[in-house]
């Protein structure tokens, strides 16, 4: 293993480390509800600490931005919109399916998408080779991981009784569009490591003008990520309106503290997976997103697990656990030695 993708997989595990804990404040917020929980994480994650970084971070960004005009910045910004959008249906999906089935589907598909997609527009030339066989075999592995921890997750909901108001009875017209819904939401999941991928001509620019290529992809994120602000806080304001949540802001201070703490969990992570990907070189945002899903998905099934969620599982859901996250280790090390 070269220096290189040593310390690419090494942020890439940090940045998952991250991400699969960022939601895990909310377990600590007293009185808030959810729109105010993530009104406060989407202005703090998606507007003031992208920007904050990429002015620190970056020299002349603003003058980046007017070099490359608006046609070089809309779509990142349109991708960014669709990602937020996800991030809303993620939410619905769950409330329909169910943790497990929701999870699966969105999951799977956007860790499959948004490894493939941008290996398939940027690397159209690499169909045969080791590298080719070793990504497509991660793949498949990582979705049967995805899959079986999915499939334990749906398992613990069902013993425990969490999800019985979804699976109370649904009609087969309704589960059918729950899961047309979920597999929409999981093609566009992907579409903020698409956003970063077509932004790579802003940081091609940062780099033209001095910044290091380290820290280029702060000059990207902050397009992609006020595109994402814009579902995001639009849905807030509307569940503040509709169940009169504007007062509740006003109640346990703290909460303020646990909303922004996701939030610097979650920009973080995404941070971290913008440097890995320049380490990982030709296939970082390909690569480096599949290897960034599974740290996450796996840091997240056992920050469960350690919080207490799993110990009344059933032995059929551990084990469809210890399955999953089996797959997605060996999925890693393929994705890893895909890159050499």
């Amino acid at each position: 293993m070269t220096a290189e993708l040593f310390y690419g997989v090494a942020l890439t595990m940090i940045a998952g480390l991250m991400a699969g804990n960022c939601m895990l404040p909310m377990k600590f917020t007293r009185s808030w509800k959810w729109e105010n929980i993530w009104l406060v994480f989407s202005v703090v994650s998606l507007v003031i600490l992208p920007w904050a970084l990429g002015f620190v971070l970056v020299d002349h960004m603003l003058e980046i931005y007017r070099g490359l005009g608006i046609g070089k910045l809309a779509l990142p910004l349109l991708l960014g919109a669709g990602w937020g959008v996800a991030q809303i249906l993620f939410g619905i999906s769950v409330n329909r399916l169910g943790l497990g089935v929701a999870y699966a589907i969105i999951v799977g598909l956007g860790a499959v998408l948004g490894t493939l997609v941008p290996l398939l527009i940027q690397q159209s030339a690499v169909t045969i080779g080791h590298a080719a066989y070793f990504i497509a075999s991660g793949v498949v592995i990582m979705v049967a991981g995805v899959f079986f921890t999915g499939w334990g997750g749906q398992v613990r909901e069902r013993a425990s009784k969490v999800a019985a108001a979804v699976s109370s009875s649904p009609s087969r017209q309704g589960y059918a569009a729950a899961v047309l819904l979920a597999v929409v939401c999981g093609i566009m999941a992907p579409m903020l490591n698409y956003s970063f991928v077509f932004g790579q001509d802003i940081a091609k620019e940062a780099v033209r003008l001095g910044v290091s290529p380290l820290h280029a992809g702060y000059a990207v994120w902050p397009i992609g990520l006020t595109g994402g602000f814009v579902p995001n806080i639009a849905y807030c304001l509307y569940l503040l309106r509709k169940n009169g949540t504007w007062r509740t802001f006003q109640l346990a201070r703290g909460d303020w503290f646990w909303a922004s703490l996701m939030a610097v969990l979650w920009m973080g992570s995404m941070a971290l997976y913008g440097m890995s990907a320049s380490y990982l070189g030709t296939f970082g945002t390909s690569i480096g997103w599949g290897l960034f899903q599974i740290f996450m998905i796996m840091t997240a099934t056992l920050s469960g697990v350690l919080t207490g969620e799993w110990k009344r599982a059933p032995r059929r859901a551990t084990a469809l656990l210890g399955v999953g996250l089996a797959c997605l280790t060996g999925a890693t090390i393929l994705l890893a030695l895909g890159n050499r």
